[in-house]
């Protein structure tokens, strides 16, 4: 059995930009202590030649790229998965927005598992460009890779369209278990704990930012409103968010720091998780390794990942009636139910061992 693993289609560890960085951090890491090689490639601004170093035992490949956006994404998948196959060791590539680069490694025998992420071409926010060309690489990635790995059980069946159904295995994202975490962090923004509620999203129609911020913002409530993200006038969606909230709804701009952001989730009384699309959620999940009363947009998707304790809302006015009804009992039976869903399969050491087990079987 290969002991030796590449990751593609991130920008690199230590995790810097989202959910597949995070993953692939933990994920290397575990791996590497349990005795794999483990290769994990990195985007990097500007010129020049690539270089590779080594990170608490994961070499890395950095690659230098000089576009911007899209493009400079596609440039670095491209150069990575060059230098891949010529390397010829099984790869983990995560998300398909590229995939169709991956003809490169099975023209040379490699084996490819393939996270195919959510539904990319049907979000609201491409253009029908963009669209297109993440509808040929959902088909690409299906049909050229080893085995699919959807992180929940509707990308399965939506991937079940398109390549059998023994080609796939479901496993969904992880989150750490927080049980702790300081109030120190809240004082910039004169908060106290568990008199707060949280939103951590990018500002986009389908994350149904508009609509909680309306809800919330109906009327007076002892409560404030924790807003993570950018929010800028000169783009119209997210100046009618900025003019809709009242003067209880606080943005806080964008956090990368880990530790705010966990006292944030640990502290606040419920997280509001407004996605529309995707499948499991890394925010989501994240949020019920902290033990929060959850009230998300009410979709398939969310109910599967945060289950039948927490509450759901399908527009600003149904948001708003939980938030009225909202009282210590309720808040209780939804963080009850939080902790036993994260518990149910969704910590990471589940996760990640559910990874190396199918790894090591398809790389053999």
């Amino acid at each position: 059995m290969s002991k030796s693993l590449r990751i593609l289609g991130i920008r690199g560890v230590p995790a810097a930009h989202g959910g597949f960085e995070t993953f692939a951090e933990y994920l290397s890491l575990y791996l590497v202590e349990k005795g794999w090689n483990v290769t994990v490639y990195c985007q990097e601004d500007g010129h020049g030649k690539p270089w590779t170093d080594s990170w608490e035992g994961i070499t890395r490949v950095h690659f230098p790229v000089s576009q911007t956006g899209p493009a400079g994404t596609i440039a670095f998948d491209l150069k990575s998965t060059l230098h891949a196959a010529a390397a010829a060791e099984p790869c983990l590539i995560l998300g398909y927005n590229t995939a169709v680069f991956m003809s490169l490694l099975r023209l040379r025998g490699i084996p490819c598992l393939i996270n195919m992420d959510g539904i990319e071409w049907a979000r609201a926010k491409w253009g029908s460009m963009a669209k297109l060309w993440f509808w040929m690489n959902d088909w690409a990635g299906c049909w050229l890779g080893t085995h699919l790995i959807a992180d929940h059980p509707e990308i399965k069946r939506h991937l079940s369209s398109r390549a059998r159904e023994s080609k796939i295995t479901t496993i969904p994202y992880g989150a750490p278990h927080v049980l702790e975490a300081e109030t120190t962090a809240l004082e910039q923004w004169g908060l106290q704990s568990g008199k707060y509620l949280t939103v951590i999203a990018r500002p986009e129609p389908e994350n149904s930012i508009l609509e909680i911020v309306q809800g919330f913002s109906s009327r007076s409530r002892d409560l404030k409103l924790l807003v993570l993200g950018n929010y800028d006038r000169s783009n119209s969606y997210q100046a009618s968010i900025l003019d809709a909230a009242s003067d209880d709804v606080i943005f806080a701009g964008a956090i990368y720091d880990g530790e705010i952001v966990r006292a944030i989730r640990y502290h606040c009384l419920a997280y509001v998780h407004g996605h529309q699309v995707g499948g499991t959620n890394p925010s989501l999940v994240e949020a019920l390794g902290a033990g929060n009363a959850v009230i998300a947009h009410d979709n398939r998707f969310n109910r599967w990942v945060a289950g039948d304790c927490a509450e759901y809302f399908t527009d600003a006015e149904s948001l708003g009636v939980i938030l009225n009804n909202i009282d210590a009992t309720m808040i209780d039976r939804m963080q009850g139910g939080s902790r036993r869903r994260f518990q149910d399969g969704l910590t990471w050491p589940q996760v990640l061992s559910e990874y190396e087990l199918l790894i090591a079987t398809h790389t053999k």
